[in-house]
């Protein structure tokens, strides 16, 4: 008996395995990392959590009635356009993340429709 069509059929599956856990598991950590360091940079800008948790307090400790006005005011536009933002910026990282884990099915179908024409 042969022994090396053997070792190389086992070493084809092997690598073939290989390959979707990198592609799926390896890639989704490091998707969903990078998706959670994107958040985070743009939450010190919004600063979502701290606006809602002064929500209520006057802005810059401005105790009058139009400093406590403005204050729930100008909070309310930070909080509804960062809330509007981490809505576009999750709908843009599924999409992709869809596109990254639909690929290699579409692409061994596509290929497998020309191959097999």
């Amino acid at each position: 008996m042969n022994f090396a069509p053997v070792y190389i059929a086992y070493r084809a599956i092997e690598r073939a395995f290989d390959f979707y856990h990198h592609w799926y598991m390896d890639g989704s950590i490091w998707f969903s990392h990078k998706f959670i360091d994107f958040l985070e940079e743009r939450d010190r800008t919004f600063a979502l959590r701290v606006t809602l948790k002064h929500f209520f307090q006057p802005l810059y400790k401005d105790y009058s009635i139009i400093g406590r006005i403005l204050g729930v005011v100008f909070r309310s536009l930070r909080v509804l356009i960062g809330g509007i933002f981490y809505l576009i910026s999750g709908v843009v990282f599924l999409a992709i993340y869809l596109f990254w884990i639909l690929l290699p099915p579409v692409l061994l179908i596509y290929g497998s429709s020309i191959f097999f024409q």
